[in-house]
């Protein structure tokens, strides 16, 4: 024994045998006592002090045992807590407190007894000593981080060893000695070594020599696996397969799935590029494990490339009078839509070209953009798919997700293709401009290329990855507005206008199409229902007063609920409808006559507007107060409406003297200009002449005539400018009962547009200058 150590305590304790299991100091550990003398023992420290003395068996197996059975050098331990697990067994949990050596057994029942001595260093440590113990607990700390990553026991990352923080090297050192995972000699050994540094060199030894026979093992594993034959395992697994598949009467393997590829490959006339890539990914298949994950991407892959009708193309009718005949039969009026497919036909047929139109339907809600769609694919004998692209966002929806993505899947014009089954349908991409853009790409960006017919003969989608030829498809759009479609977008779209229904369109639309559609939902017969066309123009005048007929179809709908309800209920064979009993169908009228309630006032004029929702009737009042000149512009007015506001006022300052009006106005008086309905945000040149008209009444205290109605821009020098919307404008006059229209003369050429039935009830009156105006106006 090292000259350093020498003994401090020697007492008489209890002991407990252990089988094959050394306690170290500072150890803190529970495990169950069985044998009477071990019990016995337990009990009796458990009256005294509550210390034992830890003695590991030489043989561990044996069960009767004699002190020249335990080893000399054991484990003072205080017992901390007695279980009584069952009537033979008593668990026990222990602290390691001191090593000590085995003087003499003093008594061998009812329980082992013997004198122990405790031996510790004395005297202070030197310098070098504690340098010495400070650099093997370091080297000792990092060999156990890479011995126990290799045991693969415990995680050094997650869970650390408990002696990691530990700077004592007395403690330390029992701490990784009782961790090691090795022979009980060993342990034993490393117990009976007092002296620390001792201690610390023995175990740095066993430390590096464990690892290195770790090291070694995991090397002989790798190999050994890499010794087995790969195509040997291959072909037992692939056995395997084909005899659970003939069990479950399912096909032969991987040849046969991709005999069925090819096969679809070539229905659907795909091309040579699509057979290479096809056959490819099929090799990468064949060499890859069924569970495997990507296996699962390449299946996926495939079954899109048979999905794609690559060149399945439906006959097209080539019969105009039979297209004319379709489109009249589905819809009413659209004379401008129907010509366009009828020439569009009629060129095709000549030229045989692949170049198709892309035809952009515009008009306000309800006028049958969208079922004039459907009827035009019919009357070509083309496939019909339908894409909302209101809120769109992701440029992914229009060109598809990287294969590398997880769930990644082809853009919405694939898709179509696949629903269509072929590759010259006709596809409606509906609501254009209500698409939007965000930080994933822009989607119009996206569609500039899909609606290119120079371009879109190799469209890519990024999960096909392979070009597609869009030349044949029919694309048609349709948007309640031009101004929020992107220009180089709407650059590559043909515009056709669908304005909104005068009232006799809008009756021969519900009885040739909205009645019988209805009947027929509701469940009734023709014979159930009479409805006149005084009923149905009261519904159009006091319960719509629409651009389209949607809302029209709403109300006919509720008639129809009522009459059904009095066929169940009372038994009617029949029930009419006429203009006079409408409000027992419909409840009270929502819009009153205005052509009677309205009279001529001073500083009001009747404005025309245009909205995405069709042509609308604007109220324009001017109130004049005493005050110092302040301009006030009510109403949720833009600033091009102020503009005009503004360049009104200046332009009456100018020719004040003309007008009668006192040439200070604008110092004596505030000027409140309000548009009504201030919910309702209004902009736009075309309101000019309107304003201007109103403020000249104001002053002059002239009336202006309530069956006037007006719409054009002002000039600060009087003359009147362009307008756009004149047909949509001309509607709404002619539906709140306006008599004459007073339009620009620029715009002269498009009063042909409007139908003839309203051009004959209205007075278009001509203006260039801001006289003509007010000499029709002001009563």
């Amino acid at each position: 024994m090292n000259k350093e150590i020498k003994a401090v305590k020697t007492s008489t304790l209890p002991v407990l045998p252990l089988r094959g299991l050394p306690v170290f100091p500072y150890m803190i550990i529970h495990f169950d006592v069985g044998r009477n003398k071990s019990i016995n023992a337990v009990e009796e420290c458990m009256i005294e002090d509550q210390l034992l003395f830890l003695l590991a068996q030489k043989d561990p197996e044996a069960e009767t045992i004699t002190p020249d059975d335990l080893f000399r050098v054991g484990t003072i331990a205080r017992v901390k807590q007695i279980l009584r697990v069952s009537d033979d067994d008593v668990r026990v949990l222990v602290e390691g407190v001191s090593r000590a050596r085995v003087e003499e057994f003093t008594s061998t029942s009812p329980y082992f007894e013997c004198r122990v001595t405790e031996y510790a260093e004395y005297g202070e440590k030197s310098e070098e000593k504690r340098i010495t113990e400070d650099a093997y607990v370091r080297e000792i700390t990092n060999s156990c981080v890479t011995y126990f990553s290799l045991l693969g026991k415990i995680d050094t990352e997650t869970a650390p060893p408990p002696f990691i923080n530990v700077t004592d090297a007395e403690q330390f050192s029992d701490l990784v000695a009782a961790a090691l995972a090795v022979d009980i000699d060993v342990k034993q050994e490393l117990l009976e070594e007092f002296d620390v540094i001792k201690r610390l060199e023995k175990i740095m030894s066993i430390l590096h020599s464990e690892i290195e026979i770790l090291k070694l093992e995991k090397m002989i594993n790798h190999k050994v696996k890499d010794k087995i034959d790969k195509n040997q395992r291959e072909y037992y697994l692939r056995e395997q397969i084909k005899v659970i598949r003939d069990e479950l009467g399912e096909e032969d393997d991987i040849e046969d799935e991709k005999d069925e590829i090819l096969k679809k490959l070539e229905e659907t006339n795909a091309p040579d590029y699509v057979l290479e890539k096809a056959q490819k990914e099929i090799a990468r298949l064949e060499h890859m494990q069924p569970s495997s994950p990507d296996a699962s991407v390449i299946r996926n892959y495939l079954e899109w490339l048979c999905a794609v009708p690559w060149n399945v193309k439906d006959e097209e009718n080539k019969n105009l009078n039979q297209a004319a005949e379709i489109l009249d039969e589905d819809h009413y009026g659209m004379k401008k839509v129907k010509e366009r497919i009828v020439e569009f036909l009629a060129v095709r047929t000549l030229s045989g070209g692949k170049k198709s139109p892309i035809i952009c339907l515009v008009g306000p809600p309800g006028v049958g953009k969208t079922s004039v769609a459907k009827s035009i694919a019919r009357a070509l004998n083309r496939k019909y798919v339908r894409m909302s692209l209101g809120g769109v966002k992701d440029e992914a929806e229009i060109r598809g997700h990287r294969k590398t993505y997880i769930g990644a899947m082809p853009g919405r014009i694939i898709s179509a293709l696949k629903q269509a089954g072929t590759s010259n349908p006709l596809i409606l991409l509906d609501e254009i401009d209500k698409l939007g853009a965000d930080h994933r790409g822009s989607t119009s960006a996206a569609l500039l290329e899909v609606l290119d017919s120079e371009q879109n003969c190799n469209f890519r989608d990024h999960y096909i990855e392979l070009e597609t030829d869009l030349s044949d498809v029919l694309f048609l759009t349709t948007a309640n507005s031009l101004e929020t479609i992107d220009s180089p977008l709407l650059d590559r779209m043909e515009v056709i206008e669908l304005s909104g229904y005068t009232d006799r369109e809008k009756l021969a639309i519900a009885k040739e199409y909205i009645i019988p559609k209805q009947i027929m939902e509701h469940g009734l017969k023709k014979s159930n229902v009479k409805i006149s066309d005084e009923a149905i123009l009261e519904t159009i005048n006091s319960y719509t007063r629409e651009s389209g007929v949607r809302e029209l179809e709403r109300k006919i709908s509720e008639i129809m609920r009522k009459i059904a309800r009095a066929v169940v209920a009372d038994g009617k064979k029949s029930v009419s409808v006429s203009g006079k009993t409408i409000e027992k169908f419909l409840g009270n009228k929502i819009f009153r006559d205005l052509e009677n309630t309205k009279k001529d006032e001073v500083g009001v004029a009747t404005g025309l507007a245009w909205t995405m929702y069709g042509g609308d009737t604007l109220s324009i009042e001017v109130n004049l107060m005493e005050g110092s000149g302040n301009i006030e512009l009510t109403g949720q007015l833009g600033d091009v409406m102020k503009e005009s506001a503004k360049a009104a006022i200046s332009y009456i300052r100018a020719n004040c003297k003309k007008f009668g009006i006192k040439p200070d106005f604008h110092k004596q008086y505030d000027i409140h200009i309000h548009v009504p309905e201030g919910a309702v945000p209004k902009d736009g040149p075309s309101a000019g002449i309107t304003m201007a008209t109103a403020l000249i009444s104001a002053l002059t205290g002239k009336k202006i005539s309530k069956k006037v109605a007006m719409t054009g821009e002002i000039t600060i020098t009087g003359k009147i400018l362009p307008i756009g919307g004149l047909k949509e404008k001309s509607l709404a006059a002619y539906r709140m009962g306006v008599k004459t229209v007073l339009v620009p003369e620029a715009n002269v050429k498009d009063i042909e547009e409007i139908p003839e039935e309203v051009r004959t009830k209205l007075n278009f009156v001509v203006a260039d200058t801001m006289d003509t105006v007010l000499k029709t106006a002001l009563v």
